[in-house]
């Protein structure tokens, strides 16, 4: 029925912010923790987690794509 369908499979992208968004929190946490300003730290940890893990999962999903062009 809908023969334009885009194919949505994931290539490290959700993964990567995911497990970037972890890391950073748990960061911020305990910097927060460390400083005494937690709720000052979890959300820069969080924005800056959520960076690194777009940028990591965008490498990814080019490096995959580079491999396959070097295979023809």
């Amino acid at each position: 029925m809908n023969d334009d369908k885009k194919d949505n499979k994931n290539k490290g992208g959700a993964s990567g912010m995911a497990i970037g968004m972890c890391v950073g929190l748990a960061v911020g946490t305990a910097i927060g923790a460390a400083a005494g300003s937690i709720g000052t730290w979890m959300p820069v940890g969080l924005s800056v987690g959520l960076c690194l893990g777009l940028v990591l999962g965008h490498n990814s999903k080019d490096d995959n794509e580079d491999d396959t062009d070097d295979k023809q």
